[in-house]
């Protein structure tokens, strides 16, 4: 057999190899972005639509107001405030 290794036959290979490891990075980059994409999506969608996923709409909403909401009342004049 003829060994044929020469200028372009290894140009050919190294080319070959950066072509496969640039193909296999980009896939493995796309797939982790769209993976974060879907996971940051189905999250969005939890909080806008709970019903679909078998919550209620008050159950997403953790920490709203409390049952006895009031307003808040000054108990000093305007003018006591920026004295003290």
């Amino acid at each position: 057999m003829i060994n044929i290794s020469g200028l372009f036959t290894n140009f050919g290979s190294a080319y070959g190899r950066m072509v496969e490891t640039y193909i296999d990075g980009t896939w493995w980059t796309v797939g982790d972005y769209l993976e974060n994409v879907g996971k940051g999506t189905k999250r969005l969608l939890v909080n806008a639509y709970p019903f679909l996923y078998g919550g209620s709409s008050s159950s997403v909403f953790k920490g709203s107001s409390p049952k006895a909401a009031g307003f808040a009342k000054p108990t000093k004049d305007i003018e006591q405030r920026f004295r003290d």
